[in-house]
């Protein structure tokens, strides 16, 4: 089988893109297709996840599939010192496709290279996240009707988030102008900025975080800061309730707009905004069974039709 792994969304034109996003149309109108009968895809992993691993498996099973694998590494023989190498190149004995979560960044890049059969990074460290942004994309393309020229504010955690790192990415192709938001400690890595800058994506920066300012947005993209990306607990626990949207802090935001988070949130995003009709993150999330069904019948080489 070519070898077809979605490591990074730097993989994927604006072309495959759209068609992906197409694709989870598809699958959000009949999500139930046998279309994997016979196939087993290994989950793999080494960090906790709710979302994305039971979305990927639910995908899997939903197309016919069979999951295999672990939800918790002390489970494997990683626990007893098996290399990551070792690990993949056994699972690629009995596996189709893999999935996987690990906390190295580069470590999906890795498996890709060295595993016969192909691999989707369900998240890298602090690197990507890409399943995560095409259905993050699939969100802000069913909510606004177009992924052209938004205004789409990143709030909290821009240094580790792999989550906004992916999406700033991807957007490159659809004229965006982003907004930074975020303590100094956290704020958008350079690479990022720089990568803004060579593609002339338009860009602010600041640490305001008010109403005047979600009223530009036609997204704002929260983020929970991450206490498993500190070494130091002190600086985790000095911005951790940096920022916390209310639902008092939406009266003059735009019609259109519409709150996503990756989840799962801590303090950022109030319960009281939950009822708001602009909050969109359980339905974003619900998104990503779609898009993953897409993305794992892309890259096994099988037609939605």
């Amino acid at each position: 089988m070519k070898n077809r792994s979605l490591v990074s969304i730097n993989d994927l034109s604006r072309e495959k893109i759209l068609s992906l996003l197409e694709m989870a149309g598809k699958f959000e109108e009949n999500p139930n297709r046998r279309l994997l009968a016979g196939k087993v895809i290994g989950s793999l992993f080494f960090e906790p996840s709710t979302r994305t691993r039971l979305s990927f498996e639910t995908a899997a099973n939903r197309l016919g599939a069979r999951v295999i694998g672990f939800s918790d590494a002390t489970t494997s023989s990683a626990s007893k010192g098996e290399t990551l190498k070792d690990t993949i190149m056994m699972v690629s004995n009995y596996a189709d496709l893999i999935v996987m979560r690990h906390h190295l960044e580069g470590a999906a890049r890795y498996a890709s290279e060295i595993s016969p059969c192909p691999v989707i990074n369900a998240g890298d460290g602090a690197n990507q996240h890409p399943s995560q942004t095409m259905l993050d994309l699939y969100s802000i393309l069913k909510t606004q009707g177009t992924l052209e020229n938004l205004h789409i504010h990143l709030v909290g955690d821009l240094k580790y988030g792999r989550t906004v790192h992916s999406l700033l990415f991807a957007m490159r192709h659809f004229k965006p102008t982003f907004h930074f938001i975020s303590p100094e400690e956290l704020h958008m890595p350079e690479e990022y900025r720089e990568f803004c800058r060579v593609n002339n994506i338009p860009f602010t920066e600041t640490t305001e975080f008010n109403e005047s300012i979600i009223a530009q947005a036609d997204i704002l993209y929260m983020t929970r800061v991450q206490r498993e990306r500190f070494s130091d607990l002190m600086e985790y626990e000095k911005v951790k309730n940096c920022y916390r949207l209310t639902n008092a802090m939406l009266a003059s935001s735009k019609p259109n707009l519409r709150i996503l988070h990756p989840l799962p949130r801590i303090n950022e995003i109030a319960y009281d905004v939950d009822d708001n009709p602009k909050a969109y993150y359980f339905q974003q999330a619900q998104n990503g069974l779609y898009v993953r069904e897409a993305l794992i019948c892309d890259v096994l080489g099988i037609n939605v039709e």
